[in-house]
């Protein structure tokens, strides 16, 4: 694979940056010994420890440190016609647990009731996460908000190692979300699962004239450093397209040093940012492969690693663009994106 090629006019921009706006010596890097290095310095249970070994340790990015996840989540918010007819296979959930295996991931992400209804046939084979709360927009008019759909109990009953929620930080329900997940991750830690933390911004305020500051780098660090805060083990984002949001929206605080001195307009700054807000790297950041947009999918996955493993995160989690094609071809891209973490030419900047 012809990584500068496929990074096109962005290729020297992304691979030949040095970072020194908040250098990589300040941060908590991902590699072999991560486990050892950080969780076993807190206040995780010996179960949890093992949990996230056999997440860590899977698949074909197991043991370096990185990770690679498959999340089927979107049948709920976006529709399950939505989200599977481009492949009607993936009706199926052993289909998309027989994806996840093909493509060598560390864990499927899903519903309860995916993982529930084939869990004795391949709890044993693929590490199980499961989603326990959603975005249901079946609701008219429809009304963002997550609540939950399954409980942490449930997920250790069918064998998960780990369970992933989402809080939209800024809505007008974050408080009790917040209040929700921190409840049922101190519950999964009880257990011995550990969490993952999709960590969006969701209100019509941070859309302005001007831009979308829903993924700037300042207000989506925030969510990030408000999901770590929840000892959330692992945190889920959406890469950042743009930076000053709180300066835009002109709410809450932040600092001038923020956008003079810690972070460039760089791709690779802006989410070394994210990194930043995750306790410098103590907690895993893990990026988004973002919607499927067809022939696009193959660049836009990998540009997305090589920003995410040079900004110092720990991996991608990538759903619609791969099963949204057939397996071979899905399983061939996931892949392509574990080909940039397993690339030692492809170092943090």
């Amino acid at each position: 694979m012809d990584i500068a090629a496929l990074l096109g006019d962005d290729a020297s921009l992304l691979l030949d940056h040095h970072a020194t706006a908040f250098p990589k010596d300040w941060l908590t890097l991902p590699g072999p010994n991560f486990i050892q290095d950080i969780f076993t310095q807190s206040d995780r249970t010996p179960t949890v420890l093992r949990n996230l070994g056999t997440l860590y340790n899977h698949g074909r990015l197991g043991g370096s440190g990185y990770v690679s996840i498959l999340p089927v989540d979107q049948g709920i918010e976006h529709s399950a016609a939505a989200s599977f007819s481009p492949n009607p296979e993936y009706f199926d959930p052993a289909r998309l647990c027989d994806l996840a295996i093909a493509a060598d991931c560390n864990a499927v992400a899903t519903t309860l009731g995916t993982l529930g209804i084939v869990s004795r046939r391949y709890v044993h084979r693929i590490p199980f996460i499961v989603k326990i709360n959603h975005n249901d927009l079946f609701r008219y008019p429809n009304t963002y908000d997550q609540r939950l759909f399954a409980s942490v109990q449930q997920a250790a009953d069918l064998g998960a190692v780990g369970v992933g929620a989402t809080i939209y930080f800024g809505s007008e329900g974050s408080v009790r979300q917040i209040e929700e997940i921190s409840a049922a991750f101190a519950e999964a830690h009880r257990l011995g699962l550990f969490t993952v933390l999709w960590c969006y911004t969701r209100n019509d305020a941070f859309k302005t004239a001007e831009a979308d500051y829903h993924v700037a780098a300042d207000l989506t660090g925030q969510a990030n450093y408000l999901g770590v805060t929840i000892e959330a083990d692992i945190i889920k984002q959406k890469q950042p397209e743009n930076n000053g949001g709180f300066n835009a929206v002109k709410f809450s605080k932040t600092n001038p040093k923020v956008y003079s001195e810690l972070t460039s307009d760089n791709p690779i700054d802006l989410t070394r940012w994210q990194v930043v807000n995750c306790y410098a790297g103590r907690i895993g950041l893990i990026n988004s492969g973002g919607e499927a947009k067809g022939e696009d999918d193959l660049a836009g996955a990998v540009r997305t690693a090589v920003i995410n493993k040079r900004a110092g995160g720990q991996g991608l989690i990538m759903g619609r663009k791969a099963f949204q094609r057939p397996i071979d071809e899905g399983a061939a891209l996931v892949h392509a994106v574990q080909d940039v973490y397993l690339d030692s030419s492809i170092t943090v900047a």
